[in-house]
């Protein structure tokens, strides 16, 4: 049911004949670009678009790397084609069966009903609990290798990042890391494929801002395959989503491996709700006693900037204030959204202070202060004043309350 419904959502899609990208002499991308959806998980926002990722390795046997969105799996097909002529599929290696990257499968099975799907155990009950699909399938186990003639591949599994049967591929001879969702981004491939011909700038921000959504509960799942990689040789990385990393592979592991291991770099983001101005401009006496400490300083209207952003940017910094008015007894609802989000995810090791207003009976602060507990932060005193700051020493508090924080960050 669920794929006739994504399906009626397609209809608009014009479909429009592409062209595969050569990587090397026997790799082609033979992804696409969504620059249609406006919420990926119907949640985050896409403002650059995202790519859904399928690479065509062409040997002895020919492998296909997983599957794309089933909007657009006509389009990969005809890349397809255009490599293989009459040539067939044996091997479709399925990293990961979330339905962005699965939900095509039938699609090139209709082209190619030999191919073989090769999987792990429980992505084979999802093959089936998803698509009613049993038959043609080869399950891995770790470590388990498939010659594919002058290359060959060996499975690594890598659980929980994100979802439970994902696995990554290693290509031996050309020492290719397949590697799912892992060092993936958001942002469309607007002409190039490969790092080296791309500004990757707005892809490494827009890395961060992934990983944070996407991945970002699961550190220690992430760090755990790290060990694992630590064996092998890499010299390009094919993710599920963004460019193909090659040039700038370091650097782009880099960014998982600090991000997962919730390190902040010294810096304060300052969150608030703000109904009248009055929480917002205790925000303002924050920002500047952090600002006498640190040039890394970020103030987020939580009814404003885009929630997926503020979490990024808070698991960026060490430094977490956040700050609302007492609204029906409890936090403000946006800045609650932003709370849940950082507690569901886990974050750790932050400096984090909350401050507040209200009218008639103050709650924020001694939820949000409950808050900074519970997760285990150093935990600055928090500031909560009734009505609005009176003057100068409501303000010198707040002034002292963003200083102390950067301090602290910077030491």
């Amino acid at each position: 049911m669920e794929v006739r419904i994504i399906h009626y959502l397609c209809t608009k899609i014009i479909y429009k004949k592409m062209f595969a990208q050569k990587i090397s002499d026997t790799l082609y991308y033979v992804g696409v670009n969504d620059r249609k959806n406006e919420l990926f998980e119907r949640m985050i926002s896409l403002p650059h678009g995202v790519t859904y990722n399928s690479y065509l390795l062409v040997d002895e046997k020919v492998t296909l790397f997983d599957s794309v969105e089933i909007c657009y799996a006509e389009e990969s097909i005809d890349k397809i084609r255009r490599v293989l002529g009459e040539r067939k599929v044996d091997y479709m290696i399925l990293h990961h069966i979330e339905p962005d990257h699965s939900s095509g499968i039938r699609q090139y099975l209709a082209v190619y009903p030999d191919m073989q799907l090769v999987c792990t155990k429980k992505a084979a009950e999802m093959l089936q609990g998803y698509y009613g699909i049993t038959a043609n399938i080869k399950t891995v186990d770790e470590g388990e290798e498939l010659s594919l003639g002058s290359h060959k591949l060996k499975f690594i599994f890598a659980p929980m990042v994100h979802w439970p049967e994902v696995m990554m591929s290693y290509e031996q001879t050309e020492k290719i890391l397949f590697s799912a969702d892992g060092f993936g981004c958001f942002h469309t491939l607007d002409g190039a494929v490969v790092d080296k011909q791309l500004n990757i700038e707005p892809y490494i921000a827009e890395m961060e801002r992934y990983y944070v959504n996407i991945v970002g509960k699961y550190g220690l799942p992430v760090q755990n395959v790290f060990k694992k990689l630590a064996d092998y040789s890499i010299d390009t990385i094919c993710s599920l989503h963004g460019p193909v990393w090659q040039e700038h592979k370091d650097r782009v592991m880099g960014v998982y491996d600090r991000l997962s291991k919730y390190e902040g770099a010294e810096g304060v983001v300052i969150v608030y709700g703000s109904m009248y101005s009055h929480t917002e401009a205790m925000a303002e006496a924050i920002a500047c006693g952090a600002h006498e400490i640190t040039k890394n300083v970020i103030v987020h209207d939580a009814s404003k900037s885009d929630v997926s952003q503020i979490i990024t940017d808070i698991f960026r910094y060490k430094g977490f204030v956040v700050g609302s008015p007492t609204y029906n007894g409890a936090i403000y609802p946006r800045v609650q959204e932003v709370v849940e989000r950082i507690e569901h995810r886990g974050l750790k090791n932050r400096v984090f202070a909350a401050f507040g207003s209200f009218t008639w009976a103050g709650q924020a602060v001694k939820l949000l202060n409950e808050f900074g507990q519970r997760m285990k932060y150093d935990v600055v005193d928090p500031i909560e004043v009734k009505h609005a700051m009176q003057g100068d020493d409501d303000y010198n508090r707040l002034y002292s309350l963003g200083r102390e924080v950067a301090l602290k960050c910077k030491n």
